[in-house]
């Protein structure tokens, strides 16, 4: 091992003591005096801060509601009603309070707003006439107390069950902090469960899925685990480490995630990961934190403890060398895993690793690449493509390359293979396709679409179609000509609704997607509903819809302004 690496370690480990003199990895205090439970029922949580989800972190916790919906929620504090959001997916209704301690929280996914509440929503509604609004209130429009019922817990928007989604936040950075830290605890004995090691050779290169790898197998509960196979580790030169780790609770057998992890390198720290604070702008990076080439190919998550260098988030509160060890003397060396969850509850695991030079793994060399470096901007292009990859969007340099394949039945263009999957983008780049001839005066309805068949949008410039993709893959160009689709469920011409208290229709699209829908009662706009998960489109009648014959419209807009239209007569 370098002397230098070891002076490094030295270096920062009294930075580290003093960020982490407390049980737990923690930078700052939080107050602990401030804030209730949410909700009335004994706290039990399907969903832990900083979990793992596919593209992003979880941001809060996810309280049980003993699979129904409609039970209390309550501000947590003092504030004011600061923002209300109705949104298709996502919280699908959502309530943010700003509080007078410098933090906001956050309740998703509830299913209705409390009377004051819903009043505003239905009121910015019709005044933007549209379901979805997101809109920021000012401190006097609704105060509300500690304790104040503001809403009832729901199952709105992408939620996988009843739950209520909870946040804390900073309310001037806007970073979302750990509920538990504020002393909002769920009862928890268990230690966490350790499970396969990863070693990565990286030979000085960038990462990637060409990367040699090698899987260990581990055993242990109750905190201890160790190697299934008992054995030396050998490697060389620069190597990383990943594990997968889980935790439960004391009142939950759901997988969450664990809270830190500390690899000890003879004794010493050289990498920590902690679920303390996140930006939301980083949220995304969660690909450049797990072996995302893995988790695509086998939907693992495999945590790397060792940082790509265009990796920026706040969840490592500390790393030497970016957490690559150099094994190069020859020594044997212990290893250390210390994980951790919020309450303290810690497994661990210890491995042997030896300098073998003669085992050294280096990735195959690429051929036919330009290579593009994660902190600058990169661009690539012939006489059919262009590519622009924003500087700050790579984690690590990228040896890309480029192939065009055969055209497929429909096509606008070949199909331009456009790096590979297995590389993680942090936000988009710009995809540029030049059409075919064929497509002659259609160019405002073409759209990238990738071979998975999902569309990323396009417009038309200077000779190409262009859009905005978030992943590398395989892309080529489509027309979207065909309008909306409009299943009218309950109603017909004709039809008696005296006994109903809904309009019900089902819409969608088949490429571009839905962009906007406009539901009118006699030639005046109404509020329609579209639920995220049954994809059903309502009009729930009110007062103004009085007895006698009404005329219905609805109006159905794709992205490329396709249209449908059903119109029927009804009887109230």
């Amino acid at each position: 091992m370098k002397k230098g690496f070891i002076a490094a370690v030295i270096t920062c480990l009294g930075l580290y003591a003093n960020c982490f003199g407390q049980d737990i990895v923690q930078t700052k205090q939080y107050p602990k005096s401030f804030f209730r439970y949410p909700l009335d029922l004994p706290p039990s949580t399907a969903g832990s801060f900083g979990e793992l989800r596919p593209n992003h972190f979880h941001s809060g916790l996810d309280f049980k509601t003993n699979g129904r919906t409609g039970y209390p929620v309550h501000a947590a504090y003092d504030g004011y009603i600061s923002r209300l959001r109705v949104q298709f997916g996502g919280f699908g209704n959502a309530i943010y309070i700003t509080h007078p301690n410098g933090y906001t929280t956050v309740y998703g996914h509830i299913e209705r707003f409390s009377a004051e509440l819903e009043q505003i929503v239905r009121n910015e509604q019709y005044q933007q006439q549209s379901f979805e609004v997101d809109f920021n209130l000012l401190p006097f429009q609704a105060r509300v107390c500690k304790d104040d019922v503001i809403a009832w817990s729901g199952n709105a928007g992408a939620s996988a069950g009843p739950h209520l989604h909870f946040e804390i936040r900073d309310t001037e950075t806007e970073q979302t902090i750990n509920p538990q830290l504020f002393g909002l605890t769920i009862p928890d004995r268990v230690p966490p469960t350790l499970g396969t090691i990863c070693i990565y050779h990286l030979a000085g290169g960038p990462f990637s899925e060409k990367t040699p790898r090698q899987f260990m197998a581990v055993t242990g509960s109750a905190g201890h685990y160790r190697l299934t196979k008992p054995q030396v580790i050998y490697a060389s030169g620069q190597t990383g480490f990943g594990i997968v780790a889980t935790d439960v609770n004391s009142t939950s057998s759901n997988h969450n995630g664990i809270y830190s992890i500390e690899l000890k390198l003879d004794g010493t720290t050289v990498y920590a990961f902690a679920a303390e604070r996140f930006a939301f702008d980083q949220t995304h990076a969660i690909n450049a934190y797990i072996d995302y080439p893995v988790f695509l190919s086998s939907h693992r998550f495999i945590q790397k403890c060792f940082l790509l260098p265009g990796s920026k988030i706040s969840l490592y509160p500390l790393s030497v060398s970016r957490g690559v060890i150099n094994f190069n003397d020859d020594a044997v060396h212990e290893l250390e895993y210390v994980v951790k969850d919020i309450a303290g509850n810690t497994s661990s695991l210890k491995l042997k690793v030896k300098s073998s030079p003669a085992k050294t793994l280096l990735a195959p060399a690429s051929t036919n690449t330009t290579v593009f470096h994660y902190d600058r901007q990169n661009e690539f292009s012939n006489d059919q493509v262009k590519v622009v990859v924003p500087a700050g969007n790579l984690y690590d340099d990228l040896s890309f390359t480029y192939a065009t394949l055969p055209e497929k039945p429909g096509a606008f263009s070949a199909v331009h293979r456009i790096h590979n999957r297995f590389t993680p983008i942090n936000d988009s780049y710009e995809l540029w396709i030049k059409p075919d001839n064929r497509i002659g005066n259609y160019t405002d309805k073409a759209v990238i679409v990738n071979t998975e068949g999902v569309c990323q949008g396009g417009t038309y410039d200077e000779g190409y179609i262009k859009a905005s993709a978030r992943t590398f893959g395989d892309y080529y160009i489509k027309l979207d000509t065909v309008p909306p689709v409009i299943h009218p469920l309950n109603i017909k011409n004709g039809s008696n609704m005296a006994r109903l208290q809904r309009i019900t229709l089902k819409i969608g699209d088949n490429l571009s997607g839905v962009k906007s829908y406009a539901g009118k009662i006699d030639g005046k706009w109404v509020l329609m509903d579209w639920d995220y998960k049954t994809k059903l489109l309502s009009y729930k009648f009110d007062k103004n819809t009085t007895p006698g014959k009404h005329i219905f419209d609805l109006t159905v807009t794709d992205n490329k302004n396709n249209i449908s239209q059903f119109t029927a007569y009804f009887f109230k």
